[in-house]
């Protein structure tokens, strides 16, 4: 059995479109702040976002914890609030998927429950299968929902996976799309030339994840011969951390770069525009440090917005590294008009209503 998308929402995945990578809301207490956590699911909406990607490493993946369980109520919430907007019938609602294949079969069969129509199926911490193993996980995935693949940098937890893995998974049938995140060019052309080499090649949208490269991915069309014929792909969105905030401007850059692409104007300003947003990237994303700050940085900003009470996580330990508020300041200062500070103080209020 192949679990097929819905037509609108296939159509709009292809077109392309931004995918924020959904935060989890905290109180001072560590616990789940209900009111924020809509408020946010309805400024990613009311910013122009075409989907929205939950329980991912954003969401913080120990919302799964016996102890903390907050794995349902979150893919719950955003799909309540989708609806409660009226949103049109392309909305892309994503759900993460991880661990051993009982626990991902699992929650695909909750996200499917709540209305979810993609899975983001991580490959983190199963360092010890074989890639043999991983592809029949999500085969098995593929028969309860659609499939978002996800190429995860090892630095939060991924692994290196070879080019026949990927030539392989996008032979899947119920493979719809993958999110190359592997902050890293070969490994980024391993999957483009994977897909580019399929019998699925026009089935399977290709969208960033490399937060360190996002314009200049979005600016690439690959091109590969192909038993002698030339075949081009391009990467037509994102689903990005870094898109979880500043959302609103994220919506009019990928419009632009669209327009770009179809008129071959602008490409040189998009380009130096796409270096201040990896400078912004490496403030919020805290590679100085391995990626510690990352969620941290992303609750920070959120934080200044208003959007969030303060940036707590779930583990005490994560917070900001030594001199990343400093470096947030800065690209805030160098910046300005990468933020939608504006845009958000005009309708917070409203967000935090009811």
């Amino acid at each position: 059995m192949v679990c097929e998308l819905r037509p609108a929402v296939y159509k709009r995945l292809h077109e392309g479109v931004v995918i924020p990578a959904h935060p989890l809301a905290l109180d001072a207490s560590r616990r789940l702040d209900e009111h924020r956590q809509r408020a946010l699911t309805r400024y990613y909406l009311a910013s122009g976002a075409g989907g929205v990607a939950v329980g991912v490493h954003t969401t913080q993946f120990e919302i799964r914890d016996k102890e903390i369980n907050l794995l349902e109520p979150v893919l719950r919430m955003a799909a309540e609030e989708v609806e409660r907007a009226g949103a049109d019938g392309s909305f892309i609602k994503v759900a993460g998927i991880c661990g051993p294949t009982d626990q991902a079969l699992a929650e695909a069969e909750l996200a499917v429950k709540l209305g979810y129509d993609l899975g983001l199926v991580s490959m983190g911490g199963l360092h010890g299968w074989t890639e043999s193993e991983l592809l029949h996980r999500v085969e098995e995935i593929a028969k309860v929902i659609p499939v978002f693949g996800f190429y995860l940098q090892p630095s939060v937890g991924g692994r290196p996976l070879s080019y026949s893995f990927w030539r392989e998974f996008a032979e899947i049938p119920g493979v719809m799309a993958i999110k190359m995140a592997p902050f890293n060019r070969y490994q980024t052309l391993d999957v483009a030339r994977a897909v580019c080499h399929s019998s699925r090649v026009e089935q399977i949208a290709l969208y960033t994840g490399n937060d360190d490269n996002i314009v200049a991915d979005l600016l690439t069309t690959f091109r590969f011969l192909v038993n002698g014929k030339p075949v081009e792909k391009s990467i037509v969105g994102g689903l990005l951390g870094h898109w979880a905030v500043w959302t609103g401007k994220a919506v009019e850059l990928l419009e632009r770069i669209k327009a770009a692409k179809k008129s071959g104007a602008g490409v040189h300003e998009l380009l130096q525009e796409g270096v201040m947003v990896t400078d912004a990237n490496a403030a919020f994303f805290d590679p100085a440090h391995e990626f510690h700050g990352c969620i941290a940085g992303i609750h920070e900003v959120l934080r200044r917005q208003g959007l969030l009470a303060g940036r707590w996580c779930l583990n005490p330990e994560e917070d900001l590294s030594p001199g990343q508020m400093e470096e947030i300041d800065r690209v805030y200062c160098e910046y300005p008009q990468l933020n939608d500070d504006e845009f958000v103080k005009r309708h917070l209020e409203k967000w935090l209503s009811d």
